[in-house]
This record gives structure tokens, sequence and C-alpha cells, in this order.
């Protein structure tokens, strides 16, 4: 898997595909053309992915104008978003806010109180909608199916993933099925998905599978397989994949036939087998998370792409929860795909696999630079199907500038989110955060 940037000035760096020309009013996406998931005459497939939007009700219009001009610029087959999607901390959520899966909401639960919970779960319901609707209106407008799996933050607007993924569904071209984990060697279909022939392999909210066929339908070439990689460990931390999800991982290379790439929200602790450890000192070091806290790291150059960047920590849970050695000990599956820390942009291969890290492509939280906010292409070729190309879409240089004014890349890090979760990756935050409001004042 090789790795590209757009603010790389290299001609072979940019989008190889041009815009849909305005009379032509079919599907963008080739596969939805075609009824199902498929590789093309030319022997091209594309996934495009959205990682950690993590916006409140109203998505930040540059958020929009990002997501649109990637669609435009690359007309994928599917957009995979990755989790984060809903920022459940966002003070619209206040009145159904959960901080955990397992801590009860803020109001008790009585006869009293029952029908004030479902008026304000109702309203949830609503704004979550309202979000949902901003983030899918482009690509239904340009018939582009797409799945979503979950993060840490989807779930504390106060609704679990079964009702979100309910939510999805209702929406044209999701392609999200309703679980089935007692089931889940049985394909089924997805109405409304606008893949009207597309196999799916379901499990829980947030973790299915989707099998890319040849262009001839005689067999699968590949496998998309979206993971709910969890929320929060009761001792810290973050969490891991259930046991169900984790038992579907393993089952997965004998329902497709074929290898398949992950694509799933937290990385896992491998991830920083793609990192060198080096002094404090050193430049461009950043400290580990949590277990590694105490060590610090830069990109390991002969593991990685060029262009790879480390902005912060890896955040991963603080044990090995046995995903990585699923993946490897099948030899079903050949890369993965995580998002979650909004600064990273890297790929490598570590033990066979390769590892991929998705910066954010919201405006509405923490993240690099604005011109650096991206989708991240993944394009596979029939030749290689299990070597992809991959290059990020950078606001900057599909966009230009941003709309808002928003101090994106330092303010929003120094102050905590409402769940009191924000990770303060500045080297020396309040030094720092008083030498920016000093230079505010002088302003």
């Amino acid at each position: 898997m090789t790795e590209h940037s757009l603010t790389n000035k290299n001609a072979l760096s940019r989008p190889r595909i041009q815009p849909a020309h305005d009379w032509d009013t079919r599907p963008v996406s080739v596969s939805a053309r075609l009824g199902r998931l498929q590789f093309h005459e030319s022997g091209k497939f594309r996934v495009l992915v959205a990682a950690d939007i993590q916006d409140g009700p109203k998505v930040n219009g540059d958020t929009i104008k990002l997501l649109t001009a990637s669609l435009d610029a690359v007309r994928p087959d599917i957009v995979i978003f990755t989790g984060n999607q809903i920022a459940g901390y966002d003070k619209a959520y206040d009145p159904t806010f959960r901080k955990r899966t397992w801590t009860p909401q803020k109001w008790s639960i009585g006869s009293q109180a029952a029908s004030l919970r479902d008026e304000r779960l109702e309203h949830t319901r609503d704004l979550v909608r309202k979000s949902i609707a901003q983030v899918v209106t482009p690509l239904n407008e340009r018939g582009i199916p797409w799945a979503v799996t979950y993060g840490n933050h989807d779930f504390q607007c106060g609704l679990s993933c079964a009702e979100l993924d309910a939510i999805y569904r209702e929406f044209p071209g999701c392609l999200n099925p309703e679980p089935a984990a007692a089931h889940s060697e049985r394909p089924r279909k997805q109405p409304g998905s606008g893949l009207p022939d597309q196999p799916i392999y379901a499990c829980e909210p947030g973790t299915f599978a989707l099998p890319v066929s040849d262009v001839d339908h005689k067999g699968t070439v590949l496998g998309l397989v979206l993971c709910n990689s969890g929320d929060y460990g009761r001792l810290g931390g973050y969490g891991a994949p259930t046991p169900g999800a984790l038992g579907f991982l393993k089952a997965v290379p004998g329902l497709i036939d074929a290898k398949s790439m992950v694509f799933q929200h937290i990385p896992v602790p491998q991830y920083y087998e793609l990192l060198k450890e080096v002094p404090a000192t050193a430049a461009h070091a950043v400290e580990g998370y949590r277990n590694y806290a105490g060590h610090n790291y830069v990109i390991d150059e002969t593991k990685t792409q060029p262009g790879s960047f480390l902005g912060e920590g890896v955040s991963c849970p603080d044990s090995d929860t046995g995903e990585f050695g699923i993946l490897k000990a099948s030899e079903g599956y050949f890369a993965l795909l995580a998002a979650h820390d909004h600064r990273n942009r890297f790929v490598g291969s570590t033990q066979g696999l390769t590892l991929v890290a998705t910066p954010t492509c919201g405006f509405g939280s923490y993240g690099p630079a604005p011109a650096q906010r991206a989708t991240r292409l993944v394009e596979f070729d029939i030749r290689h199907p299990h070597n992809p190309r991959t290059q990020l879409l950078e606001y900057g240089e599909l966009v230009g500038k941003p709309g808002s004014h928003k101090a994106y890349t330092y303010a929003l890090n120094d102050a905590p989110d409402a769940a009191e979760e924000g990770t303060n990756l500045l080297r020396r935050p309040k030094l720092i955060a008083q030498l920016l409001r000093r230079m505010h004042l002088r302003k």
C-alpha cells in the first residue's frame, strides 16, 4: 500500500479521476450503477474514508465542503465512515448525555420520569437525524452508497449503537444491515442501499462484511470489513471489540473466501510497531498514550510510507485485545485502517499486515491545521487487489481557505470537551496556552 498526499505538488499525487459532467445524471458510484460492489472495466475499485466528523446537530460547513469536494474529485464506489460521526458530548445532547455505556443517564428511572425520558430521547433522535442528513445528502445527491461504524463518542448522545444504526438505515444509500450475530454466515441484502444485488454478512451494529466481486461476478476479489472497535475500558483507557465481533473477524475469511481490509475507529496497540522510540528532546518527538506514557516516538521511516506523519500518541486500548492476532493468524486479511487520533496520518507494515492511520475530516473538533483536514481515498487495482494505493484529499488543496475563523489547531486541544475527556496534545499545555492568550491580547 502506498501513501500519497495532495499537498505534494508532484502531479502523480493528484486525483486521477475527473468530476462527472453536469449532464450525466447516473449515480457517480460505478458500483451503484451496476447494483453491487465490484471492480470496474478499468480494473479499479474506490473507497473514500471519512473519519471523525465528530460534530453536533449543526455540522460545520467546512466539513461538508471537504466531503463534497472529495466525492467530486474521486467518484468513489462507496464511502465508509469510521466512527465518531456524532459528538455525543455536544451541549445539544446534554439532556440525554451518557458518559459511559455502563453508567446511567442524568435522570433517575421511575414512573414519573419515564415520559420525560422518552420525550428527551425522541428529541435526541431528531437532532441525530439532522446531523446525519447534512453529512449524507451530498452522497445521496450523487448516488454513492455508504456504511458506518462507531467510535467512543457516538453513543454519548444517549442512543445505543443499535438505535443509531436504525436511524442511519432511514436514509437512502445506507448499507448497514440489521444485526444478525446468530446467523452471520447467511448473506443478506439491504433495501434502500442503492445496491440491490450486494450480499452483506451481518454481525452487530457497526460490525459487518461487504464482499467486492470481479467485473463478471465470477468470484470475490476482496472484502471490506467494518468493525465496531468499542469505546471505553472499565478500568480506564479505550475499549475493544466485543467477543462477538472478534468471533466474526475469525469467521469472515471463510464467509468471503478472499482477503479483506478492516475499517474501524480505535487503533490496535501494534500501531506503535510503526514508530521509533527517541529521547524527549528529539525533533518531532511525541509522547505515547497511557501504557506508553513517558516514552517518546517518531515515525519509523523504515516501516512506513513516505509522507507519513505522527501528530499525537496512538490512543489504543491498554492491553492487546487479540484483534491483530486474529487478523494475522487467519491469513484472511491484508490491512487495517483506523481513525480516532485526529492528527495522525501514516501508512506502514508490520508482521505482514498494513496499518493505516487516517486524520479527521471534521472541523468540529481538534486536529491538524485546517488545510490538512482530509478524507482518504483507498483505490484497489484488480492486478494487485491486496496492495491498494491510498492518498489523502486535503481541504487546502480541494477547497482552499476554511470559511470559519475558529482556532482549530490549538484552542480546541487546550479545552476538554463536555465529557471531560479532552486529551491535551500540547507538549507543555499550560505554558503554551498562556503564550497563546498573551498573543491574542496583543492583537
